[in-house]
């Protein structure tokens, strides 16, 4: 049986992956459209994540601000999540 991911796990395991995620990429590759949600989530679990805007541009040429997160640090105390389990999300 496969067990669902939470937006948590998922941010987490593209945090293991690629070190970085920016909401648009949350939006595009997890349907996450509240990414600062889950990023304010993992801070309470005591993860050190830092946040940069970015100021991109549209594909109707508009300026508009995305936010980029990096994973600094996890907590010391860390909830064991196992990223081999076969999830669907």
């Amino acid at each position: 049986m496969t067990k669902k991911m939470t937006q948590r796990e998922i941010i987490l395991k593209h945090f293991k992956n690629h070190k970085t995620v920016s909401s648009w990429e949350a939006i595009m590759e997890y349907g996450i459209t509240k990414l600062n949600s889950v990023v304010y989530h993992l801070r309470q679990d005591g993860y050190i994540i830092s946040s940069e805007n970015k100021t991109v541009t549209t594909r109707l040429g508009n300026q508009t601000t995305i936010a980029i997160y990096e994973l600094i640090s996890e907590p010391l105390n860390q909830t064991a999540i196992d990223f081999d389990t076969d999830y669907v999300y």
